[in-house]
Formats: structure tokens, sequence, C-alpha cells
């Protein structure tokens, strides 16, 4: 099959972000993601950060703490084909000072003397070549070479190239993972193989925000997923999937509903490849205390059932009824 033509189901999750030193090995990692494969997952986003400093820093030291080692990427890669999972690799620069990453960026000209683009894609293009050749070294199908880097997607040259260096690396399918709204909003689809983008998207938008989807996958011809979806087991979260920090108590109904009515409008539209879900720690706590949990995980929450079902059913309306 061409990747063109690619057309698998994924019923994903992401895995284990964001990546500490330490924490992907062992048995709580190795229970971890026992655990998740029971919801039916085929698909696993691993997914780590590296830090650079601030949002004009120009270097990611990918090989320093707190990053994952190469050894915690490798030993996660083959636990989760252990499971009968496969594989997108996700590599993800953060800021250690907290801003989103999304803000990354420079002087759309350079200028002497100024941190630059050129500069910081010398330093992301090393950063996401180095996890390129793992990837292909351990035979994961997919990677991720972004994410929701939206002040960097005006860039087209600068990503081209960045994805013609690694293609002589890895072999496999490349996505980018855009963020929310931003679908139609990236000018080089055509340089990866499949279009997937964060859909946190208010709970009673689903309907126009997928037939907006619709209309930039007819312009580009591409396969589509969401490399992130999900929400937060806390009130009020399903108005803003993708604030973590809003007020309001634990609630699993509300993660459930959401869930319900994302995958609702989602089993409509026979363009829709799936999911990778947001998100499953490499250290879970402990199931007594899922009530109380409030961020996006839903182990041991009432929304396991709603995705385990969805999952299992290969993502068919009939399997939001099971």
């Amino acid at each position: 099959m061409s990747k063109q033509a690619w057309n698998e189901t994924v019923s994903g999750m992401t895995w284990g972000w964001v990546g500490t030193r330490g924490t992907w090995t062992g048995k709580e990692a190795d229970f971890s993601m026992e655990e998740m494969a029971k919801l039916g997952v085929n698909w696993a986003a691993i997914a780590l950060s590296a830090l650079q400093e601030t949002p004009q820093s120009t270097e990611i030291p990918f090989w320093e703490d707190p990053t994952v080692t190469d050894d915690e990427v490798r030993a996660a890669i083959r636990k989760a084909k252990s499971l009968g999972m496969k594989v997108c690799l996700k590599p993800v620069v953060n800021v250690k000072n907290g801003t989103w990453r999304a803000h990354i960026g420079f002087f759309d000209e350079e200028v002497p003397g100024e941190p630059s683009w050129a500069q910081w894609f010398a330093s992301y293009g090393k950063f996401i070549a180095h996890y390129a050749a793992i990837a292909e070294e351990e035979g994961c199908e997919m990677l991720c070479i972004g994410c929701e880097m939206v002040q960097t997607d005006k860039r087209e040259a600068e990503w081209r190239a960045l994805i013609a260096d690694i293609r002589p690396i890895y072999a496999g399918l490349i996505t980018y993972n855009c963020d929310k709204y931003q679908e139609g909003r990236v000018k080089w689809w055509d340089a990866v193989d499949i279009i997937s983008s964060s859909g946190y998207y208010p709970i009673h938008e689903w309907e126009a925000h997928l037939d907006r989807i619709e209309g930039v996958l007819a312009q580009w011809n591409k396969p589509f997923f969401f490399m992130e979806a999900g929400c937060p087991s806390r009130e009020g979260s399903p108005l803003r999937p993708n604030d973590w920090s809003l007020p309001g108590g634990p609630s699993e109904e509300e993660q459930k509903r959401y869930y319900e009515a994302m995958f609702g409008a989602c089993a409509k539209r026979d363009w829709m490849r799936g999911f990778m879900l947001w998100d499953w720690p490499a250290k879970l706590y402990d199931a007594k205390d899922a009530a109380a949990n409030d961020d996006y995980c839903m182990y041991g929450k009432s929304a396991a059932k709603t995705v385990g079902d969805y999952y299992k059913s290969g993502q068919t309306p009939e399997g939001l009824n099971a």
C-alpha cells in the first residue's frame, strides 16, 4: 500500500509525556503500558520533550537531563511493540520557562547579532534527525516531526528542507501535528505523508470543525487523524478541553460526555483515521484515586469504558452504545 493510500484505523494513545528521565522503564512503566493496551489501543504515540531555555533560544540540548535517555526511548518502543501496538515516535520541544512552544519565534528577516530562524532550525533539525534514526532502527511505523509549533508553521522553506533531510534517515510515515484551528494554515502539507492536528475543540462545535477540516483535506488529498485529542475529567473542561488549568472540581462524567460527543461526530466521517488520545502517563495514579484525579488520563474513570468500547468496535457508531 502506498503512503498516499494509507487507510489504517488509529485507535491510539499518547504515552509517557513528558518523557522525564528515569520514568520510562521498570515495573511502573510496564504496568502503565499494559493497562493502556487493555483499552484496545493499537497505536502508541511515544512522546518525549526536550527543553530550550526561552522561546528565543536557538539550542535544543536533547541529550541533557530531564529528557529521557535513548535507552529509555528504545525500551518504550520495544515494550509497545511487544504488546502488539504500532508506534509513532513523537519528539517535542518545550520551553524551560513554561512558555508554550507555539510561541517559539524569531524575526521574519535575519538581523545581525539577533537569534534567527536559521539557527533554531539547524538545532531543531539535529534534534529530529536523532530520533528519526532511532525510529528507523527500532521499526517505528510513524514519526511526528513537530507538535503545535504555530509560529514556525509559516516557515515553509525550512520545514520542507527539514523533511527532505529526514527522508533518507527514516523510511516510515511522517506526520506533523499542527495545533487546533491551524489545519488550513499550513502550506506544506504535501511534504508529509499524513496530516494530523490537535483536536481540542469545544464539545458543541465538533460538526463545524470537522466540516472545515474536510475542506482542507479535499485540497491536499492526504490521510488525516488527530495526533492529540481529549478532555480533562474536570467541571467545565468540555467547553475548553485544551486548558488543563481551568477551575472546577473533578468530574468523570464531564470527560465521558466529551468523549461521547467527539467519537459520535467523528464516527460519521469516513475520512477520519482516528486518534492518539491525550494522554497516558508512564506512572499511573492508583485506580482507587481515579475519581479525585482531574487530568486527561482516563485510567480507572468512566471514560475508559467509552474509549475501550469505541476502540474495540473499530470506531463505529455502534461502539458508542456498547
